[in-house]
């Protein structure tokens, strides 16, 4: 079964830090190019960041640029989003897809707020 699994959301003050990860199964993950998108209350999807399918190519959405950091282990088929210095506006729900294929999770809650 082809699937996307997200965890490490939560409650978190601002200025504080969370890193989500998204375990993959039933494809390749290795071969796969990867992406976070977040919709908050009331929003539609936003991109967030994308990584090339080794990891050698990144891009980032500029609300997050400089303070959220996307990564990948093949070896463990995780693909992840360290965030840092969040800001209440980015409280959303956050979900990670695969670039092109459109496959997505369930997503997992991060909520900033103090």
């Amino acid at each position: 079964e082809v699937q996307l699994v997200e965890s490490g959301g939560g409650l978190v003050q601002p200025g504080g830090s969370l890193r989500l990860s998204c375990a993959a199964s039933g494809f390749t993950f290795s071969t796969t190019a990867m992406t976070w998108v977040r919709q908050a209350p009331g929003k539609g999807l936003e991109w967030v960041s994308r990584i090339s399918s080794v990891g050698n190519s990144i891009s980032y959405a500029d609300s997050v640029k400089g303070r959220f950091t996307i990564f990948r282990d093949n070896a463990k088929n995780t693909l992840y989003l360290q965030m840092n210095s969040l800001k209440p506006e980015d409280t959303a729900v956050y979900y990670c897809a695969t670039t092109y294929s459109g496959l997505r999770g369930q997503g997992t809650q991060v909520t900033v707020s103090s």
